[in-house]
């Protein structure tokens, strides 16, 4: 699958790097923030000690910048996605040509799944899209 990115996300690709010294693998815009996928096991140093590096790269871009850390498997992806939401279970179904992840989350943290108006589970929405053609993302 060939990964499409604006030129906006592979600027924003660069400044992460250039503050982190950590390349992401992907990045999505939106008006007042970034998320930017991190390879697998580098998520320490993009975040920093106590989220200085984050925050270093919050100040340079001007926005709110949001890390998910990549994963080979379709299922551990999504729960990434969704951190730090308990994860319970992630099941893939396909049906009629359509993926769908349907995820298990512990009661108490259904709303940090969803996030503020739907943002934390759209984001995994199109993140999973985006690299493991699943179509849908649902709590179950």
């Amino acid at each position: 699958m060939t990964l499409t990115l604006s030129d906006e996300a592979r600027q924003y690709i660069g400044a992460f790097d250039e503050v982190t010294g950590v390349a992401p693998v992907d990045c999505l815009v939106d008006e007042d923030r970034a998320v930017f996928l991190i390879p697998a096991g580098e998520m320490g140093a993009a975040i920093g000690p106590n989220g200085q590096t984050v925050d270093a790269v919050e100040a340079e871009l001007g926005m709110r910048v949001d890390l998910v850390e990549n994963a080979d498997e379709p299922a551990a992806f999504v729960a990434n996605c969704l951190a730090p939401a308990a994860v319970r279970n992630v099941t893939l179904s396909t049906q009629g040509g359509s993926t769908v992840a349907y995820v298990e989350v512990a009661q108490a943290d259904r709303g940090v799944a969803i996030g503020a108006d739907g943002e934390s589970i759209e984001t995994a929405r199109r993140l999973a899209a985006r690299h493991f053609d699943i179509d849908d993302v649902q709590l179950a």
